[in-house]
């Protein structure tokens, strides 16, 4: 399929202290496999890259939850696209370890075993960014960190990421990391989006202070901050499969922000979900938000954010009105 977004200028960012150059928005993998057939993902992939786009992030356990997967659905999807546009040296594939059903949690062991099996799925002999997905505090930190060191040691994946830790767990891996001189982690994977700005609190200053690049999840709001869901009373489920998560936003606050994203869409000629995006992309420490598209008509406004720069006075209206 030949996609009619245009391609951007955008330029590459650097994650953290990596030589790892990406273009300012990730592509969300969790949908291949799921929400997205086979076709439409390579769809998808063939527009964003087709875009200027580089960064594709995914996860070994998507989509284990639907029925009739079992996990690696969506790394699967993206090796057999790899392998079919041979373009590996073109893309930067970020995966995670820990949700898989075969190879849940942070030990030693199964850190190893999952990293062959997503390389295996994926395709590739080399990970670009390979994030623990979520802490496993049954698990010595030293063990799984020790773990990751091997995998860069071994060539298996180039860098090392964080998802889902808490600040005081960060200090700690730093810690570890320094005193064993391990390869550090160059990446962060935080929730982080106009209603949801507890990253700011202690999050952000750790980022700021291990160099770490950035990269929001749920950086639309389960889809609130498309716009989308603005009649509580909608049948929400013929919107989305997620957006009862998107509707427990939409309070007071959540109109506030609505409001605010309309305001500066109109101003920029673009839609809510491109001016969302881009308030992300111009946060401290934050690299490129992570965003997901089920067909090719959701990423045009995916990649129409990478253009839009607000201005001060739109980031304080922003900012105002997502205040708690």
């Amino acid at each position: 399929m030949t996609s009619a977004i245009p391609e951007t200028t955008q330029h590459r960012v650097q994650i953290g202290s990596s030589d790892l150059e990406v273009f300012p928005l990730a592509l969300g993998g969790n949908v291949f496999g799921w929400t997205a057939d086979r076709e439409t993902s390579f769809d998808v992939l063939d527009a964003f890259t087709a875009a200027g786009g580089n960064f594709i992030d995914t996860a070994d356990g998507y989509s284990h939850w639907a029925p009739g997967n079992e996990g690696g659905e969506s790394e699967t999807v993206i090796g057999e696209w790899v392998d079919a546009r041979g373009n590996r040296d073109d893309v930067i594939i970020a995966t995670k370890v820990s949700t898989h059903p075969k190879y849940l949690g942070l030990k030693p062991d199964n850190i190893g075993a999952a990293a062959d099996a997503s390389l295996r799925r994926l395709g590739t002999d080399y990970i670009d960014l390979y994030y623990a997905h979520f802490d496993d505090e049954t698990v010595p930190l030293e063990d799984t960190i020790g773990a990751l060191n091997r995998l860069v040691e071994e060539g298996k994946i180039r860098y090392i990421g964080i998802s889902n830790y808490s600040a005081a767990r960060i200090d700690e891996w730093f810690r570890i990391t320094n005193e064993n001189a391990f390869h550090k982690a160059v990446a962060l994977q935080p929730h982080y989006n106009l209603v949801e700005r507890g990253f700011e609190a202690k999050l952000r200053e750790r980022a700021e202070r291990e160099n770490l690049g950035v990269f929001p999840y749920f950086s639309l709001a389960k889809g609130f901050l498309t716009g989308k869901y603005r009649e509580a009373g909608k049948d929400a489920q013929s919107l989305s499969p997620r957006a009862d998560g998107a509707l427990a936003y939409l309070d007071d606050r959540g109109q506030r922000v609505l409001a605010a994203l309309d305001a500066a869409a109109a101003h920029h000629n673009v839609q809510p979900t491109s001016i969302a995006l881009a308030w992300l992309r111009q946060q401290p420490t934050v690299v490129a938000p992570l965003a997901s598209a089920r067909t090719v008509d959701q990423l045009t406004d995916l990649i129409a954010s990478t253009t839009v720069v607000l201005t001060p006075e739109e980031l304080a209206s922003l900012d105002e009105a997502s205040a708690a």
